[in-house]
């Protein structure tokens, strides 16, 4: 893939900030006016001034709208939207309505339709109905951007622009097969070097030219991992590309306001880390499931890559939830208490901006079940009440406006890692990175230890304690940062199957993990599945883990020796019986612990633990991590700036001890430092705050 035309333009990147510097936290929702008679939009606005919305976005699926017919514009109703919005006082986020082509694209341009795997070409009826690949598709979307653009660059009520909608589609049809050869020749150069790094010898798959080569389609048996791997890198940048020429036509019409699209957290098919920097603002859709019991670490562990994606900046919930969604099975619905935590929960964790999907509740097509700000059964509901203390509670938590979140710990992850370590054909199928992020993730939330979210590659030296849960691939960029954070005294925990491979998924070859066993002195000769169950570890009596730790592992195991590291946890039974489980390594200034295996919660635990206290790390309320101390059970506290953030996400009261008298900004209230966070509650306190 060719470079960027431009990049996120600093000084647009900084119009998210004035704009929240004039409006304090965004707060609103997806509006789409075209779904209802004019009678209701004046309704709408009213509504929304009650509410205290003062951003809304316009225009996401409104291409039909906008373009009935091939080159006809019908831009009328879009006009007195937004001048019925400017008047109210309500700022836009006006979104080029690409993401969901009109039939009529596709029936006179078949080949803009996706295919999928097993060939079939997808048809219109649904959204989303296009292939990245497609020049025609491409050329329709620039379009109807740039003239959207032309029309409303200097439209008062125009603030933002969001280009597409939470890209991700997939596409292996012909017109992918055209650019993916473009992009692997550019990648590659001759058809001998693909051939050497994919390893074509294995199954007699060696090519002779470019043209031979197709996307991953239905085959007998597996396909090559080289070959899956490079096809999901070009499928991100095939997407980016999407997006930067349509970002790239709007500036060209001279339009100054921030220009981004809609993250999906850690959506599988796209590589946000070679996108964030070309978004002038991070924004990001969130839907966790209110039926896990872990909803809220895992959800919090989203905002911190979000903010993280950003270099610390503010981000935007872009997209939620207020009630229930409609696309899983069983759709149970969040309070609108619940509804209040999420969004103080994303304030906490660095957003200037929330917003929901939608405004008003569509009374027809797919999403007619999917809650809205406004429900069928209209405003007199629990629901927009709700909705009315939502704005009241942001509109007191300006003085976090602008403000990031300072971490002490980095926990490292990268996509193309992720999409190799999760290539079928490996010792087990049940070793998940992003589950394992996330249990690891957890420990710290309980602990009130924030986190951030780390590019394989980057410089690590900066934090005290650095995660490496599960990378499958590392680089020697990333083990040389390693290793200088390791020597500048950071501590390191790495998760098992970490370090196998390098960028193109070949097995590095020697003691694993080959470029970090000297870092943690121990080293592997075998990766095994373990049998059903638990299979009982021992804990080193000598370990101080402040009490006693139900030690098992599970699933997947590393046979390892000690090459001069400690032993805190060996197996105790089994085929590994004897061998090292959980190892600790004095290295240069620093400590570097390392799991031969998935190990049980508690264990896992431990380790953690012991590097955050060996490191000195504090909590939000400024207290030191100690073994077996975490915060009371579902108590979330998050610093941000000046500001500590108190949620209470458990059944019952919480208590804690704050470092001083402080103000509570959402009850404008004087708060003692022995206070009872009650279930479902929240505190933003600040100390020192003069009325």
């Amino acid at each position: 893939m060719t470079r960027m035309a431009q990049r996120a333009d600093p000084s647009t990147s900084a119009g998210f900030r004035a704009l929240c510097d004039d409006l304090g936290l965004c707060f609103g929702g997806d509006y789409n006016p075209e779904q209802w008679p004019r009678s209701v939009w004046n309704d709408d606005v009213e509504l929304m001034v009650r509410a205290g919305v003062n951003l809304v976005t316009v225009g996401v699926f409104s291409w039909a709208a906008i373009e009935p017919s091939p080159g006809e514009r019908a831009f009328g109703w879009l006009d007195d939207v937004l001048d019925l919005l400017h008047r109210n006082g309500i700022a836009v986020d006006l979104a080029t309505p690409t993401a969901s082509p009109p039939p009529w694209l596709g029936h006179l341009h078949p080949e803009t339709l996706p295919v999928d795997a097993d060939g079939v070409r997808l048809v219109a009826g649904s959204r989303n109905q296009f292939s990245p690949a497609s020049a025609v598709y491409r050329s329709h979307a620039l379009a109807i951007a740039r003239d959207l653009a032309e029309r409303y660059a200097d439209h008062p009520a125009v603030r933002m622009w969001h280009v597409g909608n939470e890209y991700g589609q997939l596409d292996h049809g012909d017109e992918a097969a055209r650019e993916f050869r473009g992009w692997l020749k550019r990648r590659y150069g001759t058809i001998e070097r693909l051939n050497d790094v994919w390893g074509t010898t294995v199954w007699s798959q060696a090519y002779r030219s470019f043209d031979e080569i197709l996307p991953p389609r239905r085959t007998p048996y597996l396909v090559n991992p080289a070959q899956s791997l490079d096809f999901r890198r070009y499928t991100s940048d095939q997407l980016l590309l999407c997006y930067t020429e349509q970002r790239d036509a709007i500036r060209a019409t001279g339009a100054r306001q921030p220009i981004t699209t809609n993250f999906m957290g850690f959506f599988p098919h796209v590589d946000y880390w070679s996108w964030s920097d070309e978004v002038d603002v991070v924004a990001d859709d969130e839907y966790p499931d209110p039926a896990s019991e872990h909803a809220a670490a895992d959800i919090a562990l989203v905002q911190d890559l979000m903010r993280s994606l950003g270099h610390g900046r503010p981000w935007m919930l872009m997209e939620q939830t207020i009630g229930a969604v409609s696309w899983r099975e069983h759709n149970l619905p969040k309070t609108s208490g619940a509804a209040r935590l999420g969004v103080l929960q994303a304030v906490a964790h660095g957003a200037d901006g929330v917003a929901f999907f939608q405004w008003r509740q569509s009374h027809s097509g797919a999403e007619r079940f999917h809650s809205a700000m406004v429900p069928h059964a209209g405003a007199d509901t629990e629901v927009f009440r709700g909705v009315e203390r939502l704005g009241a509670d942001l509109r007191r938590l300006k003085p976090v406006v602008g403000h990031s979140v300072e971490a002490s710990v980095g926990i490292l992850f990268g996509w193309p890692s992720w999409w190799a370590g999760e290539e079928p054909a490996r010792p087990t199928g049940r070793l998940r990175t992003l589950e394992q992020v996330q249990r690891w993730y957890r420990e710290l939330w309980r602990r009130g230890v924030a986190a951030d979210v780390v590019r394989p590659g980057a410089e690590l030296d900066v934090y005290r304690v650095v995660l490496v849960p599960h990378s499958y691939l590392i680089e020697p960029d990333t083990a040389a940062a390693l290793h200088r954070a390791v020597a500048a005294g950071t501590r390191v925990v790495i998760g098992p199957f970490s370090g196998v491979a390098d960028r193109n998924g070949r097995i590095l070859q020697g003691r694993s993990p080959v470029l970090l066993h000297e870092l943690i002195g121990a080293s592997g000769e075998e990766w095994t599945a373990l049998p059903e169950g638990p299979t009982l570890l021992q804990v080193d009596e000598a370990w101080d883990v402040g009490a006693p730790v139900a030690a098992t592992a599970s699933v997947f195991a590393e046979r390892l020796r000690s090459d001069g590291a400690e032993v805190l946890a060996m197996f105790g039974d089994g085929a590994l019986a004897g061998h090292p489980a959980v190892t600790r390594h004095r290295f240069a200034g620093g400590r570097v612990w390392y799991l031969g295996a998935i190990v049980s919660d508690a264990l896992l635990s431990a380790v953690i633990d012991d590097a955050l206290q060996d490191a000195g790390v504090e909590n939000a309320l400024g207290e030191a991590v100690l073994p077996g101390r975490p915060l009371p059970v579902g108590l979330e506290a998050v610093r941000r700036g000046s500001a500590l953030f108190l949620l209470n996400h458990g059944s019952e009261a919480a208590q804690v001890t704050l470092p001083a008298t402080m103000h509570d900004l959402l009850t404008n209230s004087e708060v003692g430092r022995a206070v009872a966070v009650q279930p479902g509650a929240a505190m933003v306190l600040i100390e020192g705050l003069t009325q």
